[in-house]
């Protein structure tokens, strides 16, 4: 299960994985879509797509919108719904020789329970709470879980109690100190978090004097926000003691070290997936490159050890 280097492993939690790169949710549907391009098993994860308790048809188009240096996307959580994803599409994610982590999302805290609570015996292995997608907050008014400490406390507690599965909590770069958030998901009890999300933002057309996304605003992703979401990894790994997953710009192996040195034991690859499908592959491969080279042991030989 996913490329076996030696000193590649790591655990997130009770979670082992073959080595630290994770697709991203959102950026590799259910897997399957990719099974053409890449050698699914070479991941260390895949994190579905986000599921919701009932089916959404997402934002008005247009959803995406290529800005410099990044990518701002406002495709508002389309999927059709828990049920959908048990029946039709986790059959398919059994099939796939790598591990399972399934991002859920809600408009309340008993969706979010009722989410764990149904894939408590499904055969995946960890969840995801996505409390900090900006893509369901139209003309950027409403405020996201993930922007509250007791709001993100509160749910992590109700989806603790509703499955014995490894939760990773994903939180948000909107916020002005991310580690009140993050402090109080760890004292919630969640396993991992993983950070960042998207950046809230928007761009403009002066021939229409139109916005580009038709929410307004959307999530900026891409090479533009690393060094935001670097900081917010470094400041993290300082204020928790539960194992970070670093994400937010990451498009070489460079990249992924970076954020290891920052603190998080392991990354998630997302919108260099749309310009490179095996790109995940390449920065496996180069982390244990980069390993051997070093006369490294081991990838936890790298969290954390940023020289200030």
């Amino acid at each position: 299960m996913g490329v076996k280097q030696s000193g590649s492993a790591v655990r997130i939690g009770r979670l082992k994985l073959n080595n630290p790169v994770m697709a991203a949710s959102g950026t590799f549907g259910y897997g399957k879509e990719y099974k053409e391009l890449v050698n699914i098993s070479d991941l260390g994860a895949i994190v579905t797509k986000s599921i919701t308790l009932k089916p959404l048809k997402g934002n008005l188009p247009p959803r995406i919108w290529e800005s410099t240096a990044g990518m701002l996307n406002a495709i508002g959580l389309q999927n059709e719904g828990i049920e959908d994803f048990l029946v039709n599409k986790l059959p398919g994610l059994k099939d796939l020789d790598t591990r399972i982590v399934v991002s859920i999302a809600g408009r309340q805290k008993k969706e979010y329970r009722e989410l764990a609570k149904r894939l408590d015996n499904a055969l995946v292995d960890a969840i995801e709470i996505n409390i900090s997608c900006p893509n369901i907050v139209h003309h950027g008014r409403a405020r996201l879980f993930a922007q509250d400490a007791k709001e993100t406390a509160e749910i992590v507690r109700a989806v603790k109690k509703a499955t014995k599965k490894i939760v990773i909590t994903k939180l948000s770069p909107n916020v002005t100190d991310i580690t009140d958030i993050a402090k109080a998901s760890e004292d919630a009890g969640t396993d991992a978090i993983s950070l960042v999300n998207t950046l809230i933002g928007m761009d403009v057309d002066i021939v229409t004097y139109r916005p580009r996304l038709g929410n307004i605003t959307g999530g900026l992703s891409g090479p533009a926000i690393k060094p935001v979401a670097l900081y917010m990894v470094w400041q993290v790994y300082q204020a928790v003691k539960v194992p970070i997953i670093g994400m937010g710009g990451i498009m070489s192996t460079e990249d992924a070290l970076a954020f290891l040195l920052c603190g998080a034991s392991a990354v998630q690859v997302g919108t260099a997936n749309f310009v490179n499908p095996q790109i995940i592959t390449n920065i496996i491969n180069g982390i244990g490159d980069y390993l051997k080279r070093n006369k490294l042991k081991s990838v936890q030989d790298l969290t954390g050890r940023l020289k200030i």
